[in-house]
């Protein structure tokens, strides 16, 4: 369901430093996590995310969710912006 919301999103941020940066900027609607991403990696994301009040949504496979972003590497967080 959402690779589908990322498939169909007009536009999307894809990358963790590039989605937090996007996200303290207010343009965020949705932010999309790969539950098979490095928590390391992701927490800055879901923590700018909270304090923003922007609706984290998980996904199984960071592999799908670069696909969905037509690029050949895994994602491990995606933005879709207004």
């Amino acid at each position: 369901m959402s690779y589908d919301k990322v498939l169909q999103a007009k536009s999307f941020i894809v990358g963790t430093k590039q989605t937090v940066k996007a996200l303290k900027q207010g343009t965020v609607d949705e932010v999309v996590i790969a539950k098979d991403a490095d928590p390391r990696v992701t927490a800055k994301v879901v923590n700018t995310a909270k304090e923003m009040n922007v609706p984290i949504v998980y996904v199984d496979s960071m592999k799908k969710l670069g696909k969905a972003c037509g690029i050949e590497v895994g994602a491990a967080a995606v933005a879709i912006s207004h």
